[in-house]
């Protein structure tokens, strides 16, 4: 699977644990740390990353502006341990969801899948 981490969520740990279960793994520092979250979407969407932030800003873009988008991952008062739990049981357990470009909340205590009522545009 393909990530993109934002700025808010990128961490060594996040990055070189996702690296190693063989996933291709870009961090927003390396793209562009000045790239707004618009311009992130949409690398996301084009390269078909699964992205994941701890922004909620990303919601405003998909349900109020209606973008394309990709599956977003959205990070909730989540430590950087266990960030790195819950994307591992995530990808276990919602690879599906992930790929069919559901948005996802991910709390200590919880997960929610909320199905994409627009298909994706771009990579596949």
């Amino acid at each position: 699977m393909k990530f993109l981490l934002d700025l808010c969520a990128a961490s060594r740990t996040l990055q070189e644990t996702l690296t190693g279960l063989g996933h291709d793994v870009l961090t927003a520092w390396e793209l562009d740390p000045r790239a707004t979250d618009e311009e992130l979407l949409a690398v996301a969407n084009q390269e078909g990353r699964v992205l994941v932030t701890k922004d909620k800003d990303f919601g405003e873009l998909v349900f109020v502006l209606r973008r394309p988008h990709p599956c977003i991952v959205r990070l909730v008062d989540m430590r950087v341990a266990d960030t790195v739990i819950a994307m591992r049981e995530l990808i276990e357990q919602h690879a599906d969801a992930m790929q069919r470009g559901d948005l996802i909340v991910v709390t200590p205590t919880r997960v929610r899948v909320r199905s994409s009522s627009r298909p994706r545009e771009g990579a596949g």
